[in-house]
């Protein structure tokens, strides 16, 4: 794509929208005579949202919102970050809250798009579908592996239309490559090459710091324990354990892609192993994955040397490589009749952009109450595979992994890590 090229906003949503109508199997268009389910919004309505989390990802997603969406309200933690998205949003007024509960009291809300952090999203989330809400969750889904279950419970429980924010599930191109290397397009596997992304480490200690006015420091920390607040703790959270799992979870996008692919969506990996005679840091430690019908998985690409958004699939035919919404191959013309990318108006906000076709999914499932492209079992199946993989780095030793029962074969100390202690006050609902 020519670097100069632009397309505006409008233009944009009504091309993506196109462009994910021949690779999503959601309706597009929907009829005036379809209603929505009781109490949700119908086929001409706009579904009315809230956005809880505004330090980044949030008023992005508030920017690229399709027409068929409207952001009424937002809430965060600290109070500026809620003062610094509405001047970047500039647009109509938004109504704030600190507390999510009160948004979810006083707004008349359909739905809810979950930017918060890692160790904040289950909690919201159920709280949100206890409300009735459906919800978009931002990735990663979870903090750790166990955490997901009683969300997948609450969702099934309630009929929620939950999208995880792996988009490139919705972009037709990722889809495309994703099908043809699972039907053999490529011919037989022989390896699959990831980033080897930065993992989490152990929180270290900082000094403390006075808590800024209008950060509400307890309820930020959430789940985690509640440290002394630092400024470098609360704006590199990602990089401790206690938090996230680095960019590991944060890139699961990868993870997504190769899960796709793989035809492994309500399954995962068999085999986790650290790469022998590495010499680095434990986070940045190479680590191999096999699944059960023999694919082996192999993160070892170096730091920008790899796909972001996809994997490096490796066929007896083709070698294919899938990123966010691009594609290359070699043999170059081995790959025919895929679908173009979408027209993106600014290559450095791939990431952004995206993220159009699968809020629009999303949306026009909370209108017919279909499932998503991506319903929070597959988000956390894909979120499982980062997990384990930051497991692995955290024990340095193989682990052998049942899918079925989601658990270490033979092994306790495994096993204790699929868990972790939430703090008081931060419990998950027993039934949601």
């Amino acid at each position: 794509m020519h670097k100069n090229w632009k397309v505006s906003r409008r233009e944009f949503i009504r091309s993506a929208a196109t462009a994910a109508a021949g690779a999503v199997a959601v309706p597009q268009l929907i009829p005036a005579t379809v209603l929505g389910a009781p109490g949700k919004p119908g086929a001409n309505d706009r579904v009315t949202l809230g956005v809880i989390g505004v330090h980044f990802r949030g008023p992005q997603l508030i920017q690229v919102m399709p027409p068929q969406g409207r952001v009424v309200a937002i809430s965060d933690c600290y109070t500026k970050r809620m003062d610094e998205a509405l001047v970047k949003l500039g647009g109509p007024k938004l109504a704030t809250y600190q507390d999510y509960r009160q948004m979810f009291d006083r707004e008349k809300l359909d739905g809810v798009v979950l930017a918060c952090r890692a160790m904040q999203r289950v909690l919201i989330a159920m709280h949100a579908i206890q409300r009735g809400l459906d919800v978009y969750a931002e990735k990663p889904l979870s903090l750790y592996v166990r955490e997901a279950g009683p969300l997948i419970r609450a969702v099934k429980k309630h009929g929620t239309v939950f999208q995880h924010g792996t988009q490139c599930r919705s972009v037709p191109l990722n889809r495309w490559i994703c099908a043809f290397v699972r039907r053999g397009g490529i011919g037989k596997l022989t390896k699959v090459l990831m980033r080897n992304h930065v993992g989490p480490i152990d929180y270290p200690g900082l000094p403390e710091q006075p808590i800024p006015a209008g950060l509400d420091w307890d309820a930020w920390s959430n789940q985690a324990p509640l440290l002394p607040y630092n400024e470098k703790l609360y704006n590199s959270f990602s990089t401790y354990r206690c938090y996230d799992g680095g960019q590991v979870t944060n890139w699961v996008h990868g993870q997504d892609m190769l899960q796709l692919a793989l035809g492994a969506d309500e399954t995962g990996p068999v085999e986790i192993w650290p790469i022998a005679d590495y010499q680095g840091p434990p986070e940045l430690r190479p680590v191999q994955m096999r699944y059960a019908d023999g694919t082996l998985v192999s993160f070892e690409l170096e730091s920008k040397r790899g796909p972001d958004g996809g994997a490096v699939f490796l066929g007896e035919d083709c070698k294919v490589e899938l990123n966010f919404n691009k594609v290359t191959s070699n043999p170059p013309d081995f790959i025919k009749d895929a679908p173009p990318p979408m027209p993106m108006p600014d290559e450095q906000g791939v990431g952004l952009w995206t993220a159009v076709p699968h809020l629009e999914n999303w949306l026009d499932c909370i209108k017919t109450r279909n499932t998503p492209n991506a319903p929070v079992e597959i988000g956390h199946r894909s979120t499982s595979v980062s997990h384990l993989m930051n497991l692995c780095r955290q024990l340095g030793r193989k682990l052998r992994w049942d899918p079925k029962l989601e658990q270490c074969v033979g092994d306790d100390e495994a096993n204790a890590l699929l868990s972790r202690p939430r703090r008081k006050g931060y419990e998950l609902p027993e039934s949601a």
